[in-house]
């Protein structure tokens, strides 16, 4: 069993190290469920990156702003959890962060990112 608050505050001191400004750390890895905890210092960017075909992030410390290719924007704070949307996004800190994110990389009917990448 991992606790949340622990990996958050570790993860946040190690992202307030790092040059970059962030840490994450994937922590539960079932099939295709996958989750993380990805700390940010404010003003931290993750960079538009393609979507699992299912995944939300939820906010447990600080404010983060999810951004779509298209162009809108939904802030979250603490507390909140928010679908991904399904095509390309980026994730800013507006303060120092810790966000738990949880995505699944394959559905029935839909075929894994690495089946797509062999057959296009």
């Amino acid at each position: 069993m991992d606790d949340l608050t622990a990996l958050a505050r570790h993860h946040l001191d190690q992202a307030r190290a790092d040059p970059h400004g962030r840490s994450a750390h994937l922590f539960l890895h079932d099939g295709p469920l996958r989750q993380s905890v990805i700390a940010m210092v404010s003003g931290c960017e993750l960079d538009e990156h393609n979507a699992p075909p299912a995944a939300s992030l939820q906010v447990l410390h600080g404010h983060v702003r999810l951004t779509g290719a298209d162009g809108g924007a939904t802030d979250l704070i603490a507390g909140q959890v928010h679908r991904i949307p399904h095509g390309r996004h980026g994730l800013r800190a507006l303060e120092d962060s810790v966000v738990l994110l949880t995505a699944v990389t394959a559905t029935v009917g839909c075929p894994a990112p690495a089946e797509d990448a062999v057959t296009a």
